[in-house]
């Protein structure tokens, strides 16, 4: 008996979405719901910091590194994301089927390893230092040496790295692996990420389209750590370099953000808007900081070309996914033979 049209239309629609959605996908991996979620992650994280700002523990933290209460508030800022950290953690940890997720966050053996951590902080020193030099040659920025306090630039390290890795945490660990559960192509999770990193910071400070653009390319380069090295740590550490160095080191803005302590100090009356600089955003606004980071993207493909994605964490739940279907499809077939 030859099937219907709406029946083949059925089929195709069914085997297309095989094609698309993997079995192991949960509803809360739904594109629209993932993204809300990683907004929340954020909002609960950062709240329960607020909390903790409050408390006296918090002001003993900030005065072993500092007495400037300018300096301290500056600090808790970065501080304040803290939270996302503690909140991920419960997040994942409260369904068994997030659980992979710890993997992709812990030393792995692959990716998660003491010497990618190291070159990640290199790449984003080296490729954020490189777009300072090129603004201080061509004159667009006048830089003096401010001074040095080891304790409070300890503190800053320690701050950015929280908060850069809280943004790793939210966007290439959190969001990212509930994509890729759900979804085959790993570059749904590339390019869903990178637009959400895009989009929260766009109530910075001098926000524009180059800054815009500049933001989607460095959540492409940390994405591509994720996905040809499979190196959240990499990410982490290439994020937190690349803002240490602008902000705390040379005095530039960071995202717009104007920091209150740096090793430099930016003369800012005599900044102005150049290839390597943008007054209101610093060096991420700029043609420059895309270009610098677009060849880091193409070199980071061009030497992958062929290899695709280093580890797929939903690979084996997939297939135990799979092999639970087919049991069932075979358990109705044969109680539809048994009826007739």
């Amino acid at each position: 008996m030859q099937r219907s049209p709406y029946a083949r239309c059925g089929a195709l629609m069914k085997e297309l979405y095989r094609k698309i959605v993997r079995s192991s996908g949960k509803i809360t991996d739904i594109m629209p719901i993932a993204v809300i979620l990683s907004l929340v992650l954020v909002a609960v994280g950062s709240i329960g910091t607020n909390v903790f700002q409050a408390t006296e523990l918090h002001q003993k933290i900030i005065a072993l590194f500092t007495q400037d209460e300018a300096v301290g508030l500056f600090l808790s800022d970065y501080g304040l994301f803290f939270g996302i950290w503690v909140f991920a953690v419960i997040l994942i940890a409260v369904f068994p089927s997030n659980w992979p997720m710890f993997r992709a966050f812990g030393h792995n053996g692959r990716g998660n390893t003491f010497k990618a951590l190291l070159i990640g902080l290199l790449l984003g020193f080296a490729a954020n230092g490189f777009c300072v030099l090129m603004s201080w040659i061509m004159g667009d920025i006048k830089l003096s040496f401010h001074g040095f306090d080891l304790r409070i630039i300890l503190g800053f390290v320690i701050m950015i790295f929280i908060q850069s890795g809280a943004e790793e945490i939210t966007d290439r660990l959190y969001l990212y692996q509930k994509l890729r559960r759900r979804y085959r192509s790993p570059w749904v999770a590339i390019v869903v990420n990178c637009a959400v990193f895009m989009a929260m910071h766009m109530g910075n400070p001098g926000f524009t389209f180059l800054a815009a653009v500049q933001l989607v390319l460095a959540a492409l380069v940390f994405s591509l750590f994720v996905h040809y090295y499979d190196s959240l740590w990499a990410a982490m550490s290439f994020h937190m370099a690349w803002n240490f160095t602008q902000n705390i080191l040379f005095g530039l803005p960071n995202s717009g953000i104007v920091t209150k302590y740096s090793i430099f100090k930016l003369e800012a009356a005599s900044a102005r808007n150049g290839l390597f600089y943008n007054v209101n955003f610093g060096v991420e606004g700029s043609i420059g900081a895309g270009l610098v980071l677009t060849v880091i993207v193409v070199c980071m493909i061009l030497k992958n070309r062929g290899k695709g994605e280093r580890y797929d964490y939903w690979a084996e739940m997939e297939e135990k996914c799979d092999a639970k279907r087919e049991e069932k499809a075979r358990m109705k077939q044969f109680r539809e033979s048994s009826g007739a």
